[in-house]
């Protein structure tokens, strides 16, 4: 047996759950029953057929959630940090037990190849670990003294939340989101993005599992009209973790304003990578194909821009083009495949109404720019060509636009000042690039670039202590180590007299 048709046999498997009984919701710790006249058809993008039926969550079941994760929270905020801990790490240890699971519904759901999805549970159980960890100092503040007084500051946990995360690597950014929230003593209230709603069910088996108590983890399946808009405005939930496009991020603000809830936002992006003549040739070229190419190019730190200097603009543009002409694309389950099909329909002809976009603006489709069709794959799959625009200039839809799928649009530029303008002039700023052996350069690249993040010499890194967001219409807050921290938790100011100082009297 071939290693594809083996990962098809063990995904077939793991999915027979999924098929043979709706996704329902989780909540105070058990799974509702199945309301089959309020369900939706959950399919896999490798040929749009049914992986099974999904629970659609009405405003009573919403409401039920959040309740549960209001009661719940008396009790697990006064949980010591220590055994937040411990419960932590059961849910990693779980979650590296059931890896190979995760992979391939991951893989089957949302269509991003095996071999970038079988580290997902690991990095994942990375993500429990690290505020595990940190679970222990989370209330600690500072102490800061003054010659008559000591400011004390106690940081305690904000509430229950919502976290609703998006289709594109869902498991993932379930993890770097529900991970921190439970460390610091937050109850949570999940709702995945109704195109990729396997995994989420499979972390909540995991949380439960762990001994996390009931009530504490709820997870609510359906639509962002119905289910996702009760949840913002529901007032048992004082803050928002939000991951997906700016226009929904906007509507979210909106339904959360009357009660006033933090809001955490990780928004779209045009981000770009901007190569300079001195780069490392070779390496500029790998991460400039990785970064837009791999997952499919549904991801928000996609560098979907490139911007070249005049000097090696042939040379590169060549190179890049044998790359894309050289990706394989195909079933996300064969060990070769390094591009699968995109998440849904809908979200196929948003991609292609690209191409028709392109050549009308005077862009040309250098490679690609047509659906992807071979024998190895199904003609009902979501399958794009990988495609690169060249002879663009900025102010292109294309290169404005965030498309989120394997399409790079490519502009020249001859001077740093016109790459910074360019880099900068655009409504988004979550990530950017810049390849240049220039030390002095890189450091002025750093202050002028706008944007919430900067690799110099490198693809996307993640650093779990660092900053993780963007500016502009890309998003609010960060995300990482004690910046997590900062949204999920209140801080309190406690000033202690030593009893010396004067207090003014009046009255006298």
């Amino acid at each position: 047996m071939s290693a594809f048709s083996e990962n098809l046999s063990r995904a077939e498997t793991y999915l027979q759950r999924f098929r043979e009984h709706p996704t329902t919701h989780f909540i105070a710790g058990n799974w509702t029953a199945p309301d089959t006249s309020r369900t939706f058809d959950n399919l896999t993008p490798v040929d749009n057929t049914v992986l099974g039926q999904v629970a659609i969550a009405t405003a009573e079941d919403v409401d039920h959630a959040c309740e549960s994760a209001h009661v719940a929270f008396s009790e697990w905020r006064n949980v010591s940090g220590a055994e937040r801990q411990k419960i932590l790490h059961r849910i990693a240890d779980l979650l590296v037990q059931r890896a190979d699971e995760i992979a391939l519904v991951e893989s089957m759901d949302c269509g991003q190849p095996l071999r970038f999805m079988r580290q997902a549970a690991v990095r994942g159980a990375a993500n429990f670990r690290f505020f595990a960890d940190r679970a222990v100092e989370a209330a600690n503040g500072q102490a800061l003294y003054q010659p008559e007084h000591t400011n004390l500051t106690l940081r305690s946990p904000i509430g229950p939340v919502a976290v609703i995360t998006p289709w594109n690597t869902p498991f993932m950014l379930s993890t770097w989101k529900i991970a921190p929230a439970l460390a610091a003593g937050c109850t949570i209230v999940h709702k995945p993005a109704e195109f990729s709603p396997l995994s989420a069910a499979i972390l909540a088996d995991v949380a439960h599992e762990a001994g996390l108590p009931d009530g504490v983890w709820n997870m609510i399946n359906g639509f962002g009209e119905e289910a996702g808009k009760r949840l913002t405005e529901h007032p048992a939930i004082k803050a928002v973790a939000f991951v997906g496009e700016s226009v929904t991020g906007s509507h979210i603000m909106a339904q959360g304003a009357a009660t006033l809830k933090r809001m955490h936002f990780e928004l779209g992006g045009k981000n770009p990578v901007i190569v300079f003549d001195d780069a490392d040739f070779d390496r500029a070229l790998d991460a400039v194909t990785f970064m837009i190419y791999s997952l499919n190019g549904q991801r928000c730190t996609s560098s979907s821009r490139l911007l070249v200097q005049s000097g090696i603009r042939e040379r590169f543009l060549s190179a890049l083009r044998q790359r894309v002409t050289n990706l394989t694309v195909g079933h996300p389950l064969d060990p070769a495949t390094e591009v699968g099909p995109l998440i849904h329909p809908s979200h196929f002809d948003k991609v292609m109404s690209y191409m028709d976009i392109a050549r009308k603006e005077g862009a040309c489709i250098a490679v690609g720019g047509q659906k992807y069709q071979a024998d190895h794959v199904s003609n009902d799959g979501n399958y794009v060509t990988p495609t690169l625009f060249t002879e663009a200039d900025n102010t292109m839809r294309v290169a404005r636009e965030e498309i989120f799928g394997p399409v790079l649009t490519a502009i020249s530029f001859d001077t740093e000042e016109q790459a910074v303008n360019m880099a900068n002039d655009s409504d988004y700023g979550l990530a950017a690039y810049v390849w240049t052996n220039d030390q002095a350069r890189s450091l002025r690249m750093a202050r002028q670039i706008e944007t919430g993040m900067l690799w110099i010499n490198s693809e996307n890194n993640r650093n779990l202590p660092s900053p993780f967001g963007g500016i502009k219409m890309s998003g609010i807050g960060r995300d990482g180590g004690d910046y997590s921290f900062d949204f999920y938790m209140e801080t309190k100011n406690v000033c202690m007299a030593h009893g010396t100082h004067k207090i003014p009297r009046i009255g006298e």
